[in-house]
């Protein structure tokens, strides 16, 4: 089968330490780069192998070349009107989150992309990481009975890029927001608390979804949290599911026992991991996170012309839920 070929906007460090390699991991082949600089998109083609063509108009990019796909990795301000250029260049178009500061601006891209018949896929790699795609199987299987409840943790250190609780919302604890609509649907009710101060943000939310399922998130973007973490953990009629750390899942399923379990060895879990090997290279960590998942899916997509499971429409819920969230919260 032909290799995808896919143009690029941006070529930064989030761009070539996770976007580049993971379309060539993917399958596709870099068509052209196109930066502010020509010298640094002909540097980032080297960089990666390809032959391609450099630009420093992204705009005579997207005339000049014929392409499966354009993938945006830009600065989130720059993102609506890189977008909508490409959507009026008739290019299916992946764009890293956030598309739209509000769910109004990412309702008028969508909608743009629908008039105009393209594909428009928005960057949330975690819908496409190996341990929640597992759990979210799981939730569907019905093996453990229904959902029943959760509790989401992701604490980082924001301070760096984020200023306050809307850009701590709408930069990073999106990708979480967007992840518990992933797995259990649509919201129709929220409460929340802050203790926040400008830059050091610390969020607790409770979430009420159609299904029934209840749960919380715990979110906190303060130095104390320069180890990165995050953990999902859901609970069944029949056992539960935790998420920690991207890389494991474990699986508790109720048992039945003939006598008191502290008696002898009795319970048991299932414990999903990826194996541990140097011939990873830096690879396991752009297939665990979702990155290589996310551009695999986009690639299938446009050579499909099917919507994305992320598409601009679907990005429209996730904005909107983000923009009520914040509102709670005051």
């Amino acid at each position: 089968m032909k290799k995808a070929n896919l143009c690029f906007i941006g070529a930064g460090f989030h761009a070539s330490t996770n976007i580049y390699p993971s379309v060539l991991e993917a399958g596709a082949e870099i068509q052209a780069i196109s930066t502010r600089d020509l010298n640094r998109s002909k540097d980032a083609l080297r960089r990666f192998g390809s032959n391609g063509t450099p630009y420093d108009d992204y705009k005579v990019m997207l005339n000049s070349e014929e392409c499966d796909g354009v993938v945006v990795v830009a600065q989130p301000e720059d993102h609506i009107s890189l977008v909508m250029d490409c959507i009026r260049a008739g290019k299916n178009v992946y764009v890293d989150k956030p598309l739209g500061m509000n769910a109004g601006e990412a309702e008028e891209i969508a909608n743009a992309a629908e008039e105009a018949g393209v594909i428009l896929m928005v960057g949330f790699m975690k819908r496409y990481a190996p341990c929640y795609q597992k759990l979210k199987e799981l939730i569907n299987s019905g093996n453990l009975g229904q959902a029943r409840s959760f509790q989401a943790r992701f604490a980082v250190d924001s301070t760096p890029f984020c200023k306050d609780d809307e850009q701590f919302m709408k930069l990073a604890a999106i990708h979480i927001v967007d992840l518990v609509r992933f797995l259990f649907g649509e919201v129709v009710q929220i409460s929340g608390f802050k203790n926040s101060n400008s830059e050091f943000i610390s969020q607790s939310i409770s979430l009420k979804f159609e299904n029934g399922v209840v749960g919380s998130l715990y979110f906190t973007g303060m130095t104390a949290w320069s180890r990165e973490s995050e953990n999902v953990a859901v609970t069944f009629d029949n056992g539960f599911a935790i998420a920690d750390e991207v890389h494991t899942l474990t699986v508790h399923k109720s048992q039945n026992f003939d006598q008191l379990p502290w008696k002898s060895l009795a319970e048991n879990d299932t414990v999903f991991t990826p194996s541990a090997s140097p011939m990873s290279g830096g690879y396991r960590d752009l297939y665990l996170r979702g990155f290589v998942g996310e551009m695999a899916h986009f690639i299938e997509c446009c050579k499909n012309d099917r919507e994305a499971s992320s598409s601009g429409r679907d990005n429209v819920r996730t904005m909107l839920l983000c923009d009520h969230i914040l509102a709670e919260l005051g």
